[in-house]
């Protein structure tokens, strides 16, 4: 620590070295803002903005900045105190700094900028029509405000933003970025701002800002300059300046965590190019690093200069608790602890010389482990002769620091209550620096079978490939745990511990520590195993299960006392947990009893399936009581479903076994003849998926050796199955793989496949009026009307041709939805559709199958009306019965609707009527006589058509009437 600060006062004293001074310099050079949350309580930050000042022509401005104008994106400002004025480069900088505490309403984001006038003056890259000096100078954070991030800060910047560089040579800077919280950091180019008017809150890009390879003529080794910032290590390099004078540029550091943006810190910064002899000095590469917490890191920093000139290393980095002015970090930003520190770098008095090199040391601690990596930005300078720039490199070192492994786990069998058991026990574990709501936790992960593994450099977790599942959770101060989930006698068990971090602002940052070693335990196997659920009979009330399974595997003679005992139990369904006892079998164990076998009858196979298990007993030998050893992994039958479909059946079958039955051949017979019998064996399925046992059943036969019972499955039929399932016991255990291949067979489960085959679409036809030759007396006093249609069935290799009948389908208008007419059997193929009041409609025809099933629509037929309409143009409305009244002549045909419309010979209309027929006796719409002479009429007339919105006819013409008197004639 106290060699950091002998770095940093030499920097003081390095002024003249390490920055030149500029005459026509000004006022605001560089700076960003920063930010910290201060309570748990409120949503308070401390709002810091650093600004770096000109104090040459600009001292007068810097004089007088003894506040900022600041925004803090709620809707409030405020003119903010100059806390500090700090003397940097023999005086001709300095470094402010403006602090304000300010409390925000709620969550959300909110963007704190603050605006200074102005800038200082011959910014190249800011050039007229509006010189530097007169533009404002306006930087901007970010920050998106949760309360769930707790006390979170925004990353500083603890390199100053002021640097130097070298015609044609390219120029790098680092702003040794570090985030207190560990948050995660990326780096984007940005555009310096300034704000449209006097005053505001928004910023833009400053208009006249040119991009710096528009000063630059080639890169330093050729080729086409570059602007650039690596997004990772936010080093920022010119390749390379062109022309020399002042610069400012800007980028944005972003702030993430678990993949969420949650801030962005803006930095405007300034270089000024020489044009001098000097080249920069170079750092050797640094690899990234990765070491368990507690480790020591004794990393050497090299340094050489092409000119032969002694350097300076310096560093920068949250690891050594202090900021770029050798003063502490904020209590809330420190790293708990950190023991970091730069040893050899030069001093005051003796740089180094060539080739220079410094040891960065860093005693790790488990307080430091965290997801995200340390970064560690190191700086060489060089010492030039007089009157020359020093010049400057930048290396940056990236150490991940994660947790060690739980050392020293074993397994061991035990018992409890409840039954097996395996006990874990291990060391104290190292690294677990809390306790209460923020402690670390300890995963138990678990495992069937052994896996050698060996964690790959900075491998965190285990890889889900091992297969290994979390079985429980302990605090990192317990150190043993005892697993009693569905442990099985004669499997080994592999166990493995992680040590899972919490994610806490300023100290750990979530995570998962390196994966302890195994240990490896099989449990010892001193009881019978079951072999065989396999079902007998298939009733309703008379089903017939066998249950069988082996004498006690692993017990020796002398092991346990005798006599012994099995009692069996049983549950209804796959999984089921209702657990009823229906035998008990005493025995001797001796090889020739008749004591591993169980017919269990009386059950309902048809509907359940049935569960079983063993418990074995002993007779404990001081208290000559039956004790109970162990019992089974529970076994059940195997149970079939079946699926019709289109003329076949989809068969799927399962059963939950302590033994495997994948990577086997199950068999499939089938009966034609009913539950009877007799069964034929049908296909022999390989079974490799595990999630899925099943066959569909198309009527093949594809197992003849019993006879060939292949035919296509018809739907009139019904088809019985069931299924031989083969398992095996692990083979990781010889004592079960020796128990051979265990069969079983499921109830038996009929269906009836479904045919949707459909009969082809019959062709209609439909005896239809022949207007043209149609007389006006044809249809003379014919008020309803019969539409004769007639069909022929059709057949087809892909129709059912079982036809029992047809439907008729009927609609009055073209175009309407047709309904059902009638429906008639299979030996009609004709149909009169009479009292009709027009023949237009629209017909078609279906075929039904026995199913019931519809053929598609035949082709439709349509019927038109034939109109006739005509007008005489005389009546003698005169009351003597004959021609009294104006109507249609010869016999008008499908008229729905008449319209009259009667004007006299002046124009007026005299008479209008609406009506299913023409009738009108020679009155006016008042019901007053008109007289004898000539009048005119329009008649639109509506006929029954096929259109539902036909337009009317429109007849229109004269008529005359005359009022003779019966004695007159």
């Amino acid at each position: 620590m106290r060699f950091i600060y002998s770095i940093t006062l030499f920097s003081v004293f390095l002024g003249a070295v390490l920055w030149p001074s500029l005459s026509q310099a000004t006022h605001v050079r560089a700076g960003e803002i920063t930010t910290r949350r201060v309570s748990e309580t409120s949503l308070t930050y401390e709002i810091t903005l650093t600004t770096y000042y000109d104090e040459v022509k600009g001292k007068p401005a810097a004089n007088d900045a003894n506040f900022a104008d600041m925004c803090f994106g709620d809707g409030t400002t405020m003119r903010v105190d100059r806390v500090q004025r700090r003397f940097i480069n023999r005086g001709t900088s300095s470094v402010n700094t403006y602090v304000i505490t300010h409390t925000y309403p709620g969550p959300g984001a909110f963007t704190i900028s603050a605006v200074i006038s102005n800038r200082n003056a011959d910014t190249k890259n800011l050039p007229p029509p509006q010189s530097s000096d007169i533009i404002k100078f306006f930087v901007s954070t970010t920050i998106f405000i949760n309360p769930a991030l707790g006390l979170n800060s925004t990353p500083r910047l603890l390199n100053a933003p002021l640097d130097s560089g070298r015609v044609g040579q390219r120029f790098c800077h680092n702003p040794a970025a570090f985030d207190p919280d560990g948050d995660s950091l990326a780096f984007r180019l940005s555009i310096p701002q300034d704000i449209p008017g006097e005053t505001g809150c928004r910023g833009r890009n400053i208009p006249a800002y040119l991009d710096p390879t528009r000063f630059s003529r080639t890169a330093e080794n050729g080729g086409t300059p570059t602007f650039s910032i690596d997004a990772r290590t936010g080093e920022l390099c010119w390749d390379a300046p062109g022309e020399e004078g002042q610069f400012n540029f800007a980028f944005i550091v972003e702030e993430w965590r678990n993949g969420v943006l949650i801030g962005e810190v803006t930095r405007d910064m300034q270089i000024i190019v020489v044009d001098q002899p000097n080249k920069r000095p170079l750092i050797q590469p640094l690899p990234d690093l990765c070491v368990v917490a507690g480790t020591l890191i004794n990393q050497t920093v090299t340094a050489t200069d092409p000119d032969g000139n002694r350097v300076f290393i310096s560093a920068f980095g949250g690891v050594f608790n202090v900021g770029a002015d050798n003063q502490p970090l904020p209590a809330g930003e420190l790293i708990p602890p950190a023991y970091a520190r730069l040893v050899g770098g030069g001093s005051v008095t003796a740089p180094l010389t060539q080739p220079a090199t410094a040891t960065f040391s860093w005693q790790t601690s488990c307080n430091q482990i965290r997801e995200a990596p340390y970064d560690v930005t190191f700086k060489v300078n060089d010492v030039p002769g007089r009157n020359i720039t020093s010049l400057v490199s930048f290396q940056t070192l990236r150490i991940r620091i994660i947790g060690p492994a739980v050392q020293n786990l074993t397994a061991r069998p035990t018992a409890t209550a409840s039954g097996r058991a395996i006990q874990l026990n291990w060391s104290s574990y190292s690294c677990a620096p809390r306790t209460g709501r923020d402690s670390t936790e300890l995963i138990i992960y678990r495992k069937e079978g052994c896996t050698d593994y060996t964690p790959g450099t900075c491998e965190t977790g285990l890889p889900a490939s091992l297969g290994y599942r979390e079985i429980g959770r302990v605090a990192a101060g317990v150190v043993t745990f005892t697993d009693t989930s569905a442990l099985r006698r004669g499997v080994s068990y592999s166990y493995r511990l992680v040590a899972e971090y919490p994610d806490r602002s300023g100290s750990l940052n979530g995570g998962l520590s390196v994966a302890s070693t195994q240990a490896c335990l099989e449990l010892p196997l001193l009881a019978p195993v079951l072999t065989q659920v396999t079902v007998d009979s298939t009733s309703e009330s008379r089903g017939r299960i066998t249950v069988r399974w082996s004498r006690p595997i692993g017990l020796q003679p002398g092991d346990l006392g005798g006599p012994y005992q099995y009692r069996l139990q049983r549950a209804t369904g796959l999984d089921g947990t209702d657990w009823t006892p229906i035998a008990t079998i005493n025995t001797d164990l001796a090889p020739s009893a008749p004591d591993t076998l169980y017919i269990d009858r009386g059950l309902n196979t048809t509907a359940n399936p049935y569960r079983y298990r063993l418990e074995f007993f002993y007779t404990d030998p001081a208290t000559r009581q039956l004790t109970r050893l162990d019992v089974t992994e529970p076994a059940s039958s195997v149970r079939l479903a079946t699926t019709p479909a289109q003329r076949q059946i989809s068969l799927s079958w399962q059963a939950i076994t302590p033994w495997s039955n994948q990577n086997q051949t199950h068999d499939v017979y089938r009966s034609r003849s009913g539950p009877n019998g007799p069964f034929n064996l049908i296909a022999q399925v390989p079974v490799t998926n595990p999630a899925s046992f099943t066959f569909t059943d198309t009527g093949e036969d594809r197992v003849v050796a019993d006879g060939n019972t292949s035919r296509v499955l018809s739907a009139d039929s019904s088809y019985c199955y069931r299924v031989m399932t083969r398992g095996r016991y692990p083979a990781t255990d010889a004592r079960l793989a020796g128990l051979g291949l265990l069969t079983n067979y499921s109830q038996i489960q009929c269906a009836t496949p479904l045919d949707t085959t459909r009969p082809c679409p019959p062709r209609l036809g439909l005896d239809s009026l022949n207007c043209a030759s149609l007389t006006p007396e044809s249809l003379c006093n014919q008020t309803s009307f019969t539409n004769n249609l007639r069909w022929s069935p059709t057949s087809g290799p892909t129709c059912d041709p079982n036809v029992v009948g047809y439907k008729l389908y009927y609609a009055r208008y073209r175009g309407n939805s047709l309904g059902v007419l009638a429906s008639v059997p299979s030996a009609t193929t004709s149909f009169a559709h009479a009292s009709l009041t027009t023949v237009a409609g629209c017909y078609y025809v279906t075929a039904v199958s026995g199913r019931g099933l519809e053929s598609r629509p035949s082709n439709t037929v349509c019927n038109q009306a034939c109109p006739q309409f005509a007008l005489p143009n005389v009546f003698t409305p005169n009351g003597d019965g004959k021609n009294d009244v104006f109507e249609a002549l010869q016999c008008p045909a499908f008229v729905e609707q008449v319209e009259l419309i009667v004007y006299n010979r002046w124009g007026a209309k005299v008479y209008q009527s609406v009506g299913g027929s023409l009738s009108w006796d020679g009155r006016s719409s008042e019901g007053a006589e008109l007289p004898s002479g000539l009048y005119y009429y329009q008649v639109n007339v509506r006929f029954g058509v096929l259109e539902r919105n036909a337009p009317p006819q429109v007849y229109k013409g004269w008529v005359q009437i005359l009022r003779e008197t019966v004695s007159q004639r």
